[in-house]
């Protein structure tokens, strides 16, 4: 007499799949892409003046054209070059008459910050009214864009890393913003070094094939 095979019961397995589906589900960290955080200027009042001339010496255009071709200032630049061009920019060492105006300005830090500001902690000295137009063709290839944008807050890093080291003695980045007198650092040195970047939709710009 042939024994009968038991039969396995599988009730119970959709049960597990579906509790391993949910366990999965719930503990899976997943990657959210953030974008890229700018702060975009307001909009103007109703009252505001719209038209409003713009000193040329005080806009540099950076564009990256359809074959991911860059020009600054109307020039054919190598991308490891902008970032020196960037500095330049936005400090004008030479006073040059071709390189933004520098504007006579006051920023209050904490006093008794720094033993190189005066005892009310006034940081006084220029500033530059340039800003950087960052302009692309619809055609640009989204890595080559962020390879020049990095290039751009690259340089105006710098300049808020050398300041820092210089007045107080640190990098910016280790400035604690949970502690006061840090957060009026950082905040002052913002108003020295703006990250004047100003990034506009994608055109038909063209460009060689």
């Amino acid at each position: 007499m042939a024994r009968e095979t038991p039969e396995v019961n599988g009730g119970s397995l959709a049960d597990i799949a579906f509790l391993l589906l949910i366990f999965f589900l719930v503990t899976t960290t997943m990657d959210i892409d953030t974008g890229i955080t700018r702060q975009l200027p307001p909009e103007p009042e109703e009252d505001q003046i719209t038209d409003i001339k713009v000193n040329k010496r005080n806009v540099l255009v950076v564009l990256l054209n359809r074959s991911d071709r860059l020009m600054v200032g109307g020039a054919e630049m190598d991308r490891l070059d902008l970032k020196a061009k960037t500095l330049e920019f936005f400090t004008n060492p030479t006073n040059s008459q071709t390189l933004p105006v520098m504007e006579e300005t006051e920023v209050q830090f904490p006093p008794g910050s720094s033993s190189l500001l005066p005892p009310d902690g006034i940081w006084r000295g220029k500033v530059s009214k340039g800003v950087i137009s960052l302009q692309n063709d619809r055609s640009t290839t989204y890595g080559k864009y962020l390879q020049v944008q990095n290039e751009l807050v690259a340089a105006v890093n710098e300049l808020r890393n050398d300041f820092c080291n210089l007045y107080f003695d640190k990098d910016y980045d280790e400035l604690n913003t949970a502690i006061p007198n840090d957060e009026e650092i950082q905040s002052g040195i913002r108003q020295i070094y703006k990250m004047n970047i100003s990034e506009a939709d994608p055109k038909n710009i063209g460009g060689r094939n």
